[in-house]
This record gives structure tokens, sequence and C-alpha cells, in this order.
């Protein structure tokens, strides 16, 4: 399936008007220095990204402009799955990708890769690409919503193809633009075509007419079918009122042009199946000749479904905007068919637009992409694992190298269930983040060089399969691990110390398997020696800490019967050959003192 609509072409300018909102990023992807283009838009030096290498296209002089010659490219040494991570506040987005191969790498290959948006995957790229799009590029572009602060724009390879990239721009718009209050904020409009009819490529990034959207128009000619192609068209400078408002902020040009037809118009637009889609008609009454309702009447069909009657001055009267809107659901072939039909006089268009409604993917639960990108870090988890974006979607795609993952038992999120991380190369530690990975069975870190100490946190009811052996761990076993419902635990060869706890050992005599060789520290279970009665854990155990509160006790007791029996009785029979009682006493007393200083 290919979410996309490629707007080819041999050059491009790429520009955006100001828009009400004031966050947006133009990213020249492989570009080492900012630069401005004709257009005075900045373009910032290649960053956000989690890896990959840059290049130039084989043919620089093809391209005019600088962002349109420069790449980033995500080699396999970079791991299977790559992003541009870009934060920005809670809202909307405009997103728009220029992409090209033009036989950087000298392969003659175009590479096969997915892109994906939140965690949603929107764009497919196969090879081998027809010829005119390998060399010239292809711009796409679409709307989401960014809710958790940052925008996750992620590739991942097909095979062993390294996923391209020329340039991405990212421009906040208007939340309730292209009615997001009646579908919801869970959906990804992708554009599967923005038509201008009776006008040629416009807007930014071909002229200097602005969109506050940022959004590029193009001519319909190559879409009008049947006798639309021989459509007249009309044109006009007059101002044309009800554009550029909230919230979807349509430019006046794009009312200032249009096409009719007597016999009607038609526009076959191609489309992927089973797709829902959003359809937009952009109308205004711009021949002078029509003063009245009733003079221009003409049916809207969708696949041949009558979706509305128009009567433009009937609705909103002369040069003035208009438009409607269609939702298309569960499309069942390859092509969208739209209809103009008259009812009196001859139809006529503005603009069309053509949205797929992409569905949100299901994300990893927050809190634990959370505990995973903590791991990630702790761990240091190598960049050819392409531990980048979210660890588990889109779920068209593998999860992280390693990982495993599935729904939770309310359908609403994934959860991860399974870490297989050994003979890695691994060197750091488990963070304490890891407490909240709940759904957690499986755990194999084995055979790296990771040490610290075990978290308090390891210890999820729902873990049966532990493998922490051939490390450099230290510490004691926490007592948290005798709460889980563990089956196999491998804690060999590793630096651990002190008193196993005995439901942990139980495991083995339950029918699991536990292997605890290789810590020479460890004791309390055969067959590991047994340990010291006052110490625990490489310290002083409970028991311990009170057997000696107890001799002191015991001590200063004693001590304080002795100063009775020779400072009390005895003053009172002092002999003539004996110690004055008063310089014994004073020594006693003197004694007890220092014991409770240093017992104390």
């Amino acid at each position: 399936m290919s979410f996309l609509f490629l707007f080819l072409l041999s050059s491009a300018l790429l520009l955006h008007s100001s828009s009400p909102y004031n966050t947006s990023f133009h990213i020249d992807c492989g570009g080492l220095s900012p630069s401005t283009d004709p257009y005075n838009i900045s373009w910032s030096a290649d960053h956000f990204f989690t890896g990959g290498s840059t290049a130039v296209v084989s043919e620089p002089l093809h391209f005019h402009l600088q962002h349109e010659k420069t790449l980033r490219y995500f080699p396999l040494s970079s791991g299977k799955k790559n992003c541009y991570v870009i934060p920005l506040p809670p809202g909307r987005y405009y997103i728009r990708t220029f992409t090209v191969y033009d036989n950087y790498d000298g392969k003659s290959h175009p590479p096969s890769f997915d892109a994906s948006v939140e965690g949603t995957l929107v764009f497919s790229w196969r090879s081998p690409w027809p010829e005119t799009l390998a060399r010239d590029g292809a711009y796409s572009d679409l709307f989401a919503f960014v809710k958790d602060g940052q925008l996750d724009f992620c590739f991942y390879s097909i095979a062993t193809d390294p996923p391209i990239i020329a340039s991405l721009e990212v421009l906040q718009i208007d939340p309730l633009s292209y009615h997001s209050a009646g579908l919801g904020d869970n959906y990804i409009l992708v554009n599967y075509g923005r038509l201008s009819p009776g006008s040629s490529q416009w807007g930014p990034g071909f002229t200097s007419d602005p969109d506050a959207f940022g959004r590029s128009w193009q001519s319909d000619s190559d879409y009008r079918a049947g006798n639309s192609k021989s459509a007249r068209i009309i044109t006009t400078k007059e101002k044309i009122t009800r554009t550029e408002q909230a919230p979807n902020y349509f430019p006046m040009k794009l009312y200032q042009s249009a096409v009719t037809s007597e016999g009607g118009l038609e526009y076959e637009l191609t489309v992927d199946a089973k797709l829902d889609y959003l359809v937009w008609f952009h109308f205004a009454e711009i021949d002078s000749t029509v003063k009245k309702a009733g003079v221009r009447v003409f049916d809207v069909l969708v696949n041949d479904k009558n979706v509305s009657r128009v009567d433009i001055f009937k609705e909103v009267g002369s040069f003035a905007a208009y438009d409607l809107n269609y939702m298309e659901k569960n499309l069942s072939n390859s092509a969208l068919n739209v209809k103009l039909l008259p009812v009196a006089g001859a139809p006529l268009i503005c603009g069309l637009e053509n949205y797929a409604m992409v569905p949100a993917d299901l994300a990893t639960v927050p809190e634990q992409a959370v505990a995973m990108k903590a791991l990630k870090d702790s761990l240091h988890v190598p960049d050819r694992m392409g531990w980048n974006g979210d660890p588990c979607a889109p779920t068209d795609w593998d999860a992280w190298e390693g990982v495993t993952c599935h729904t939770n038992k309310d359908g609403t999120g994934l959860v991860i269930t399974q870490i297989e991380l050994g003979s890695q190369g691994l060197k750091g530690y488990i963070s304490e983040q890891i407490s909240l990975l709940s759904n957690l069975i499986s755990l194999n870190l084995s055979t790296n060089s990771l040490d610290g100490t075990l978290p308090i946190g390891l210890g999820q009811i729902s873990l049966a399969r532990l493998d922490l052996s051939n490390n450099q761990f230290s510490g004691s076993i926490p007592e948290s691990l005798t709460s889980s419902n563990l089956q196999l635990v491998r804690l060999n060869n590793n630096l651990l110390e002190g008193r196993v706890p005995e439901e942990l050992y139980s495991v083995g005599v339950h029918g699991g398997t536990i292997d605890l060789s290789g810590n020479k520290g460890l004791c309390g279970v055969p067959p590991l020696p047994d340990c010291p009665l006052f110490w625990e854990h490489g310290r002083l155990s409970k028991g311990g800490k009170i057997a000696i509160g107890l001799s002191c006790f015991l001590f200063v007791a004693v001590l304080l019967l002795v100063i009775y029996i020779f400072c009390v009785r005895r003053g009172r029979h002092d002999y003539d050959f004996g110690l004055p009682s008063d310089l014994i006493c004073k020594y006693i007393i003197s004694e007890v003192q220092f014991l409770s200083f240093a017992s104390a």
C-alpha cells in the first residue's frame, strides 16, 4: 500500500506565507550550513536526526534550490529504523517532504522504504521508481496532530535499502482546520491531490503567491477526464470575499480562476483502496454575467453518488468563496471519480482537494515508551539496532530490534512483553525505569558487559524468564524478585553477593530453572555456602545489629553493677591497703561514659 501523492517536477521552490501560528521548521536534510532561498525562507542545516549520513545528488545543476541538492540517507549501520525527532508544542501541523534519488550513490537502484508520522505509516516507496521520479524527485505532504511535545518522522528500511530524504518542513496550522472538530484528532490527512482548476502550479514552492498553511496547488489539466479536457478557463482579478478565514485560511488566488463546461466536468483521481477519503470542493461565481440565483446550478457526484446540488450565487452571491466537503468511506477501487453535472447553466469549479484519512496507529503506552527510552540510554544500545521513535509502532513494522510488543487488554495501546538483547555488546546498567514495564514476561540481557546493582523495580508480577548471566552485576539480589512468577532465573557469572531470598531459590524446587553459580559472594541456600551469622548482603545484618545492641546493654548493666558494688557499698567499708574508693569510682564511671559514647 502506498499512501502517497507525488508532485513530480524538475525544479521547485519551497515557501510559505506568514501563518497565524509561529512554529515552523525548514530542514535542509544533508545540508551542512544554513541557507536562504530566493523567497527569503531560512533553511536550517540538517539536525534533529537520529543517525545516517549525508550525500549530494549526482547532478546538482539539475536542481535550482540548495535543499533539493543534498540528502540524508540511512544505511543499515544506523539500524532499520531512523527518525527525525523535532520538539514541537502540541497541535496540528502541515508536514512536507522532498524525496529524490538522482543516483546519488552510483548504484542506479532507488531504495524501497517506508515513512511514518507519529507512529503511523504514511508513505511507501518501492523500487524501481519511475525514471522521472528518481531523477526529479517528489514533494509529498500531509496534516497530522502532535500530542506529546515532539514529532517523530521515521523511516524503515525494506531489505537492505537505505531510506532517503532531501528536505523536511513542519508548519503549525489551525487545529480546527479541515473539519477536525467532527473527524477528531486520530486521523492523518495525506494529500492525494490539491488542484487549482484554470491555473498552473502555484503557491509556496512554485510562485510568490501566499498560502497561510504552506500548501501548494497544482494544475488540474492532467486530472480532467472525458470532455472536460477541453473545459473553458475563467479568471478574474476581482477581490474574492470569504477567503483567508479561520480555520482553513484558503487563499484568495484559489478562487480567482476556474474551469467550466456546458456538458459538465469530470475528474479522475488515483487513490489507494480500502481507505476513507475527505474531498473538499471550492467554488466562487466569478462570471460577472451571472447575477441571480438559478442561473448556474449543478449536481456534485463522487463515484456516481450525488452528494450535493450547488447554486453558488444562491449560497454566497458573486465573487465570494463557497466550500463544501464530503467523505467517501471504504473506497473499494483505486480511482476516485468526481463529476459536476449541469442542472441549469454550466458547472464551474475553482478548487478540488482529496485527502486519504489514515487512522492513527496504536502507540506504545506512554509510561512504557518512557521506560524503553531510559533503557536505551542506560544500556548504551548501539545505533545499529535502530532503537528510535516509538518502540512498538507502526504495527506494520517490526518493533525495536530484540523487542516484542502486544496490544494491551483494552486495545488502546501497545505494551512491551519481551526484551531479548543477549550478546549485543551492551555496556551500562539497568535503569530503575524498567519497573514501568508492567507487562514484561521475558528479559534476556545475558553475555554483555553490564554492571551496577539490580534495580529494586525488577520484579514485575508478569516476569517469568530472567537471564542476566555473564555480566558484572554487583550488590544483592533484590527481594522484589520474589514477587514475580519466575520460571527461569539465570544470574550466574556475576559479582552478586549476600543472602539469596529463599522464595527465589524455590523456583528450582517447583520445576523451574535457577542458576546462581559463579557469584562468590552469594550465600544462604544449597549448594551455596552458609551466610555468616551476623553478616548479610555485604554488611551487618539486622540480627547482627540486634545482637550487638543487646551485648552493649548487658555490658553496661554489668558495669553499673560494679559501680554499685565498688562505689556505694565498698565506700562504706574502705580498707587501709586498698585504693581510695573515689578513685575507683571515677575510673569506672569514665569507662562507662566512654563505652556509652562508643556504642552510640
